[in-house]
């Protein structure tokens, strides 16, 4: 997926109300297949972050080289 792709998901994600639970957790595991964050989740719902910023997050994220 695209950056932009991405973004669009996220916002999808972001308005909760317009989407069943399943219809959400689709669009999340969607999302977690295209970002190598392993927690895209906490982005979206801990953070206060808009949806460019979420995306930018989870495609820089680097996991710790031990």
């Amino acid at each position: 997926m695209t950056r932009k792709e991405l973004i669009q998901l996220v916002e999808q994600i972001l308005d909760v109300e317009k989407y069943t639970e399943d219809q959400l957790n689709e669009m999340l595991e969607l999302l977690h297949r295209n970002v190598p964050h392993p927690a895209i989740s906490d982005l979206i719902c801990y953070e206060n972050l808009s949806s460019e910023e979420i995306v930018d997050k989870a495609l820089n994220y680097k996991p710790i080289q031990l």
